[in-house]
């Protein structure tokens, strides 16, 4: 069975305030070229359909658009939703959808009822679990606790049971939305910690043929059968370095397995220039990323006159401005932001707390009140986006 393994399309989304609409209908166009062109299967699409929970009207009708040619391309098409949708809006209507060979996934009670495709080496189970907020599906997995591993792994225990009633020789596969141990993040995935955990193990999802994974943005493989598509277009300079790609997943007899990457137009490529603003427009090794979207982080020990003015009439696609003067690390001019790059929001919280009691750090138990209340500060958050 020849599956095309994707996810992230952040339908709505904008790159530092300029429209993607225009090429996330390209990448529809491309996938939908890619299912007839190699006779694809089933499309998967690992979450994050939508940017935002209430979407903009211009990214419901290219849904909408996408969905009316997946299905007139009589192609099964298995989507779960991800921690940027809302699950209620995404899964209105998944009864009738079905009926045309769209099968949405949204309900976490739903985990273990697979759609089930056939081919000449028997069955493929498809299990969409959708991303799991850990205080909000506990209960209905029967997880312990809430956390992401053990949500993931009661939804798994769930799936496992009904593969062991399948008849024997049946083929698995596993959509989710989750941060995998092993991955590598980018700066546009949305922060999904809980209780100070991001990631979680692989072996979660062990006993299945293939994982289709979602939520991180660039296309990787965490194991030879856990996998990330990534997101079909950079949503940040951090993806920068990323090759935009789809799996090409082949589900032979049991046991064997074939991946391919197929590559993704790119509206524009993207630059990350570092120096200063003198050397960024005049040096002529430069003039190859005149058409790229720019970020530029400028050097200077002061800031220029007009630097953006300057810089875009040398790179007319300047998108954000940088200022990291080169100074020491002692300096007490030295960027506050730079003292802050890499750190997460329970260390920052940490370092205020040791800044104001001159230098005594916080201890277990006060770490602990802190991670509670950004747990609790997100969990609020994620309530608001589901009853929007």
């Amino acid at each position: 069975m020849r599956i095309l393994h994707t996810s992230d399309w952040h339908l709505g989304r904008s790159f530092h305030r300029v429209s993607l609409i225009e090429a996330q209908a390209a990448f529809l166009d491309h996938l939908v070229a890619t299912v007839r062109a190699y006779e694809v299967d089933v499309v998967l699409v690992a979450g994050d359909v939508y940017d935002r929970a209430v979407p903009p009207l211009s990214a419901v009708e290219l849904f909408d658009d996408a969905l009316h040619r997946l299905a007139t391309a009589d192609v099964p098409t298995v989507m779960i939703s991800g921690n940027h949708d809302s699950a209620r809006r995404l899964g209105v209507g998944a009864g009738l959808i079905e009926r045309a060979g769209i099968h949405l996934r949204t309900d976490p009670a739903d985990c273990a009822a697979p759609l089930v495709l056939s081919d000449p080496h028997g069955d493929v189970a498809f299990y969409g679990l959708p991303y799991l907020e850990p205080a909000l599906v506990k209960d209905v997995l029967g997880a312990g606790r809430a956390g992401h591993e053990a949500v993931l792994g009661a939804a798994m225990e769930q799936v496992r049971a009904d593969l062991a009633t399948r008849p024997d020789g049946t083929r698995s596969v596993v959509l989710a939305h989750a941060f995998v141990a092993g991955g590598e993040p980018s700066d546009s995935e949305r922060d999904i910690t809980v209780g100070g955990v991001a990631a979680v193990p692989a072996g979660v999802f062990d006993g299945v043929d293939y994982v289709a994974l979602g939520h991180l943005h660039g296309c990787q493989s965490v194991t030879e059968r856990v996998r990330y598509s990534g997101s079909p277009l950079a949503y940040s300079f951090s993806e920068a370095h990323h090759r935009k790609t789809m799996w090409l997943i082949d589900l032979g007899a049991p046991g064997t397995f074939a991946a391919e990457r197929v590559d993704l137009p790119v509206p524009r490529p993207l630059a990350r220039l570092r120096g200063r603003l003198d050397d960024l427009v005049e040096d002529p090794a430069l003039e190859r990323h005149r058409e790229s979207w720019i970020e530029a982080t400028l050097t200077d020990p002061t800031r220029p006159v007009e630097p953006m003015a300057r810089l875009v009439e040398r790179f007319p696609h300047t998108l954000s401005l940088v200022f990291e003067p080169d100074r020491a690390p002692e300096d007490p001019l030295a960027s506050y932001a730079q003292r802050l790059k890499g750190r997460d929001d329970q260390q920052i919280a940490e370092d205020f707390v040791a800044h104001v009691r001159g230098g005594s750090a916080a201890d277990e138990q006060e770490r602990t009140v802190l991670r509670g209340a950004f747990d609790h500060v997100r969990v609020d958050d994620a309530v608001r986006e589901v009853n929007r």
